[in-house]
């Protein structure tokens, strides 16, 4: 079995090995280019997520820099994902987002890790396990996603959180280690900060 096949398959394996890095490469250098862009030229934007991503949605925007080890290659966007600045994705593994999720500026979602053995981690060796993010979720400012991690759907992570474990879906959740603070519920239907109403009658849709 080949490096990159250990890789894909989540077991212990060797980034530096020469196969991966010769493929890894090219999505540094397009990731190089799009971060270049200026904030008008929308079209390329989209253009480099539909051509890098292994799977992106319609109407996603990532407000640049953005930083991915792969570029992007393994992250997987569904549709309206908004993105502020300096997302980093360790996408050595693969990163699953639902529909119309959130994130505030400088999130982190890891997926590789390294072994705890001193020996393996002195040579370098890691692994990968995968993300999964659930529809409409909201990931705030500076929060940081570990390898392996499930966030449910429409969940709020607040910000500077540090999630190491699986998150339900519909909940607001804190904190480092990250948890459930509180459900998302009828009262949030009412005021939208603090005691400051929500004037429904006002909003479009």
């Amino acid at each position: 079995m080949t490096q990159y096949e250990r890789m894909i398959k989540g077991l212990i394996y060797d980034p530096g090995d020469e196969e991966i890095l010769k493929e890894q490469r090219i999505y540094q250098d397009k990731l190089w280019e799009f971060n270049q862009l200026k904030p008008t030229q929308y079209n390329e934007k989209i253009k480099y997520m539909k051509e890098v991503f292994a799977e992106c949605g319609d109407n996603c925007y990532i407000e640049l820099p953005f930083h991915a080890n792969w570029g992007g290659h393994h992250v997987h966007f569904g549709n309206g994902i908004y993105a502020n600045s300096n997302l980093t994705i360790v996408d050595d593994g693969h990163v699953y987002v639902g529909d119309k999720v959130m994130f505030g500026p400088n999130v982190t979602i890891a997926t590789a890790s390294h072994p705890v053995d001193p020996v393996l981690r002195a040579k370098g060796l890691q692994f990968n396990k995968d993300v999964y993010i659930g529809e409409n979720a909201w990931i705030g400012a500076g929060a940081v996603i570990l390898p392996g991690v499930h966030i449910g759907k429409n969940t709020i992570i607040g910000a500077g959180s540090i999630v190491t474990k699986d998150i339900p879906d519909n909940v607001v959740a804190v904190g480092n280690p990250c948890r459930v603070l509180r459900k998302v519920n009828e009262r949030d239907k009412k005021y939208y900060y603090k005691d400051e109403r929500i004037d429904w009658e006002n909003i479009i849709f």
